[in-house]
């Protein structure tokens, strides 16, 4: 770090000995920022660090000042920004400028942050010129280098947003990434791995980025973003390839090495929230309808099936596994878009929907659900992955390649009709003793398949449970004047014991598939 030196200087030296035009963008790209020396960059040479150190003791990232870093907490933190006249690219260059996040109590591990000039790189020194804070910041104390806690990519120059105020990519904390959908609203996040999330006897491990390599200067609708990851158990490089559109497609190309054995290996990892919806609430649990970032996972498998499984809130922790070969894709998505239904200035009916497509041949395996028991919403306490179904083995290297869509929607949607929504309560008959230990379930499908069904035809369910029995079962027009919006209707007994119920249901009109396949765990009580 003490061989930095200031761009500007740069700059002017290129003007006075006159440089070309691409030489003075590049220099004026970088204005204000304090870089090192150039190095040797290439993304096979990160994927050769990577392996190499994954022969090596697990050592872990820089905790610069401790003693000071611990003391910026969230509201010290909250009140430090980033000066956009110092963003990467702000002035030329790229046309996505790129800024970055403050150290502070939540995020203590120093990231080290380079910018990449053809087949070099050069790293961004940390200077607090970079951030304006109160003159009374503890903040102030940090020494010249300390490091970033993490990078935002912000809208493009000249575009419809002001890019100083608006960003759309968001690296930050461990190995997580998020980006806002085409609702421009921010909502659940991804993870480079999943290691051994819901494993019993064995913490969860979280693998950091310790390093970013950005690659801007000539972004028209995308930017690529490099990084090294570093972990107990792994190592690994990865190249983000990000395009900024309608929302956000991320094409995603990794590397992993594993330093030791993980029991459960999770691939694309998506995180989300989910407390509560119109499937079941407890009475005055809170104000609001509804208070989820998604309601259901969607998984597209090898065969061509549409499953849909509404979220829950279990009572302990859950994996559900769904095995596969070569998925063609999987999510978790927020299908709900009505306002009325949260009545939240947090906007959950804008949150992301997040699709994973594997690029290649994933082979055996299963997408995992896990669910977590929540009692707030400040708690991201749902993650589906792929899971192969080859060991984790210390020694073992990975490489794989998938895409990422933060849309509305799931990019490739059936034509079939969807489920819109699942509805638990009391079984039995309205104005008759309501029979115990009977629930009744209302699951609502709407989509061209069942408009189109001929006047008279009424869809037939198709159930099954793991156990129990079904009883009053009928399909019926929801009264809403919607075009094919319809629902099925149960009652369930599930006889003794708690353990959870895997059930399944479509919809059909003689052998004609009219819906994705619902299935859902519901968890007697």
């Amino acid at each position: 770090m003490t061989k930095a030196f200031d761009r500007r200087a740069v700059l002017k030296a290129a003007a006075a000995m006159g440089f070309g035009a691409a030489g003075i963008s590049e220099a004026m790209a970088l204005e204000g920022l304090k870089l090192g020396p150039a190095r040797p960059f290439s993304f096979d040479h990160l994927k050769a660090t990577a392996k190499r150190m994954a022969g090596e003791t697990y050592v872990g990232p820089p905790h610069p000042a401790p003693d000071i870093v611990s003391k910026i907490n969230y509201e010290a933190w909250g009140k430090i920004a980033f000066d956009m006249d110092h963003a990467l690219y702000a002035d030329g260059g790229g046309r996505f400028p790129v800024s970055f996040f403050h150290l502070g109590m939540f995020f203590q591990k120093a990231v080290e942050m380079n910018v990449v000039e053809g087949a070099s790189a050069r790293e961004i020194i940390y200077d607090q010129s970079y951030f304006t804070m109160p003159a009374d910041s503890i903040a102030k104390k940090l020494p010249q280098g300390a490091g970033f806690a993490g990078l935002r990519i912000q809208e493009p120059k000249g575009g419809a947003l002001d890019w100083r105020k608006n960003d759309w990519v968001a690296f930050l904390g461990a190995a997580y990434f998020r980006a806002i959908g085409a609702m421009r609203q921010y909502g659940l996040s991804a993870r480079a791995v999943a290691l051994d999330v819901a494993v019993a006897g064995k913490p969860e491990e979280f693998p950091d980025f310790t390093k970013f390599y950005i690659d801007g200067a000539h972004a028209t609708d995308s930017l690529t973003v490099y990084a090294l990851l570093d972990g107990p158990s792994i190592t690994g490089a990865c190249r983000f390839v990000m395009t900024r559109g309608k929302g956000v497609i991320m094409d995603i190309e990794q590397a992993l090495f594993l330093r030791a054995d993980v029991a459960r290996f999770g691939i694309a990892p998506v995180t989300s929230m989910y407390w509560f919806s119109e499937t079941k609430k407890e009475t005055g649990v809170d104000w609001r309808p509804e208070v989820h970032d998604s309601d259901g996972l969607a998984i597209w498998t090898g065969t061509g099936e549409r499953i849909w499984r509404p979220l829950n809130n279990p009572p302990r922790i859950i994996v559900s596994s769904f095995s596969d070969q070569n998925p063609r894709g999987f999510g978790l998505l927020q299908r709900d878009r009505n306002f009325d239904h949260y009545q939240d200035g947090v906007y959950y009916d804008r949150r992301p929907s997040l699709w994973v497509e594997p690029l290649g041949q994933w082979g055996e395996g299963a997408v995992e659900l896990v669910e977590i028991p929540t009692d707030d919403e400040i708690h991201d306490n749902i993650v589906a992955m792929w899971t192969p179904e080859k060991p984790a083995t210390a020694g073992a290297e990975l490489a794989l390649s998938y895409r990422l869509y933060w849309e509305a929607d799931e990019p490739f949607p059936t034509n079939l009709a969807r489920c819109v929504a699942t509805r638990l309560g009391n079984g039995g008959q309205p104005g008759q003793p309501r029979p115990k230990g009977v629930r009744k379930f209302m699951v609502e499908f709407s989509g061209p398949p069942l408009a189109d069904l001929p006047f008279g035809v009424k869809p037939e369910p198709v159930l099954w449970a793991s156990r129990g029995t079904f009883s009053y079962v009928f399909t019926e027009a929801v009264p809403d004047d919607t075009p094919g919006h319809w629902r099925a209707q149960f009652d369930f007994t599930v006889g003794s014991g708690t353990e959870p119920v895997e059930m399944r249901l479509f919809l059909r009109s003689g052998e004609k598939i009219l819906s994705e396949t619902w299935m859902f765990q519901y968890h007697p009580f």
